[in-house]
C-alpha cells in the first residue's frame, strides 16, 4: 500500500466538482447519490476549496444554517492542502494525518485530477468488501 503512487489510486476516478454558488443541499444530494464524502469546489477549472461531510455537520447543521440557502462559498474550506499525482500515496497519508483531515485533493497546476480519502488506505480489500455487501443488499431486496 505505501509504495503506491497517488496517480494509481485516483486512476479511475471521476472528479466531483461544483461551483461555490451551489447550495449545500444540492451538494449534499450529489454527494449522497455518488456515495462520496467530499467534493471539490472550482472556479475557472481551478481548485478554490473543498466541501466535506464534516462541513455539513459542523458548519451547516450545528451552526443552524439553512442548507437550501447556504452557498458552498460560505461553508467550504478555502485553499485546502493539495498533493500532486506523482507523489507516493504514503506522503499524502502522512499529510492527512498531520493535518487531521480525511480528504485531500490531487491537483496539477491548480486543476483537480482526483480526490484521496482516508478510505483509500484500505485499498482494493475494502472495495471488494463493499461490493459484496451491496450484492447482498440487492439480493435481499429481490427476495422480499
Amino acid at each position: 500500500m505505501p509504495s503506491r503512487k497517488i496517480s494509481d489510486v485516483i486512476r479511475n476516478q471521476k472528479v466531483l466538482c461544483a461551483e461555490a454558488s451551489m447550495t449545500v443541499r444540492e451538494a449534499a444530494c450529489q454527494m449522497a447519490h455518488l456515495k462520496v464524502g467530499s467534493m471539490l469546489i472550482v472556479e475557472n477549472e481551478l481548485l478554490i476549496g473543498i466541501f466535506t461531510e464534516r462541513d455539513v455537520l459542523n458548519r451547516v447543521v450545528a451552526a443552524r444554517q439553512d442548507p437550501d440557502t447556504t452557498l458552498l462559498a460560505t461553508v467550504m474550506t478555502k485553499n485546502p492542502q493539495t498533493v500532486k499525482a506523482d507523489r507516493p500515496f504514503s506522503h499524502a497519508m502522512h499529510m492527512m494525518y498531520e493535518g487531521g483531515f480525511r480528504h485531500m485533493p490531487v491537483v496539477e497546476d491548480g486543476k483537480p485530477l482526483g480526490m484521496l480519502s482516508i478510505r483509500d488506505a484500505l485499498g482494493p480489500e475494502l472495495t471488494e468488501f463493499e461490493s459484496e455487501l451491496e450484492r447482498r443488499d440487492n439480493l435481499t431486496e429481490i427476495m422480499m
